[in-house]
């Protein structure tokens, strides 16, 4: 064993804390770039609202797209609406009050901002999706996200090399446009192979804090299963933890999707299967880079898919196991 390999609720205990710290850091950011935009009028302001700053993925993507925007002069303000649809649609309204040049979602739910995607695009106030689309999609300037889909496919085709036939627990979330995309795209690989089989589907919204103890109410019905399928890293982390907890992580077959520093460190120690690697740093560079190929009249697609890798124990040394992608 690598000296990597740790105790998963060190690594849980560990995520906790680095979520509170990142948590003081964004409004710490928060509130020196108001304070910014209270001195100094001239600046642009940039708006972004992500679904949850309580997971690293998007803390990432927040930093690089807050590096182009600081280098350009200009100013983020970045809220987090704690997976609140309703506050997401609170923020959004108040991006436009503040009058900002344009605003970057990550969408809380795909369906439920209609009203106020109409009202940005009343206001000439450019939006741009990123990690996850919009039902709406002729409200929004540009969509940038992973091949969420592919994720999937790629998860299941990696399952069927390693088992003939499988009883599977899918962790989901079924308001996020990309999570739903990824199960889909498990599912669909799977769905003509009736040995392989979904014996539950879990709501966690993608969160540890919720994954885990959900997996630990599912670990008590004594189902049985060989293959856990997240529909990112922080959900397989949860489900991992309940499952060494309980001493059920025996020839289980678990995947996630983010390529998270811990989860790479995971497959590298051979107890997490795979994780299918993003790039949340190209995500937040690129996004923040079309807001300003939007506000300068430069050519532009509409939308962009990033192609996206399985990482697992047989090309895990093509990735470092520092930092993200």
């Amino acid at each position: 064993m690598s000296k990597l390999k740790v105790n998963i609720r060190s690594i849980v205990i560990f995520l906790f804390a680095l979520m509170f710290v990142v948590a003081g850091l964004s409004l710490l950011n928060r509130y020196t770039s108001e304070q910014f935009i209270y001195r100094n009028k001239r600046p642009q302001k940039i708006g972004a609202t992500y679904m949850t700053l309580n997971n690293p993925f998007f803390n990432v993507i927040d930093d690089e797209v807050r590096s182009v925007v600081e280098a350009n002069g200009d100013v983020l303000i970045s809220l987090d609406p704690a997976l609140d649809l309703q506050k997401q649609k609170e923020q959004i309204r108040y991006l436009i009050d503040q009058d900002v040049s344009a605003i970057i979602i990550n969408p809380v739910d795909f369906t439920g901002l209609s009203a106020e995607l109409k009202e940005a695009k009343e206001a000439n106030i450019p939006v741009i999706t990123v990690d996850t689309d919009v039902f709406d999609e002729g409200l929004v300037s540009y969509s940038l996200m992973s091949d969420n889909y592919d994720a999937g496919v790629q998860c299941a085709k990696d399952m069927m090399k390693h088992k003939k036939s499988a009883n599977i627990v899918l962790l989901q979330h079924s308001t996020a446009y990309s999570a739903v995309q990824r199960i889909q795209g498990f599912v669909d690989t799977i769905k003509d192979k009736p040995q392989y089989h979904v014996v539950e589907r879990i709501e966690c919204e993608g969160q540890l804090e919720i994954a885990m103890p959900k997996m630990d109410t599912f670990l008590d019905k004594d189902i049985p299963f060989d293959v856990v399928m997240a529909l990112n890293d922080p959900s397989a982390l949860g489900a991992l933890a309940s499952m060494q907890d309980k001493g059920r992580l025996q020839g289980v077959l678990v995947y996630g999707i983010d390529g998270s520093p811990e989860t790479k460190a995971l497959v590298k120690d051979h107890i997490m299967t795979g994780t299918v690697s993003q790039s949340p740093k190209t995500m937040g560079k690129d996004a923040a880079e079309i807001v300003y190929k939007i506000l300068e009249n430069k050519p532009y697609s509409d939308k962009a898919r990033i192609p996206v890798a399985l990482i697992t124990e047989n090309n895990i040394d093509q990735f470092s196991l520092e930092g993200w992608q």
